[in-house]
């Protein structure tokens, strides 16, 4: 009997060992990989704004739609409303 107790007393300090170990080394890991996302998103560049008159006429084009949409009965005097205000906002 007490060299069963002894078998078993030092599997758990192997397997608490180890549990220890694997977890120190998973969020070390962790740590790492948050590291370089961290890096990866302060590198990444901002998009390259429209041009001001690009944008007039994609807003033109857009209204033109949208008049177009309400004509056909598509769009109710609300929606038209709501949209244009997103458009012009």
């Amino acid at each position: 009997m007490p060299r069963l107790m002894r078998t078993m007393a030092r599997t758990a300090v192997i397997a608490g060992t180890a549990t220890t170990v694997s977890n120190r080394v998973s969020r070390r890991q962790a740590n790492r990989w948050a590291e370089q996302d961290d890096q990866a998103y302060a590198q990444q560049q901002p998009a390259p704004a429209a041009a001001p008159a690009a944008a007039g006429d994609d807003r033109l084009e857009q209204l033109k739609q949208l008049g177009d949409l309400k004509a056909q009965g598509v769009l109710t005097e609300e929606e038209f409303a709501a949209e244009k205000a997103k458009i012009l906002g």
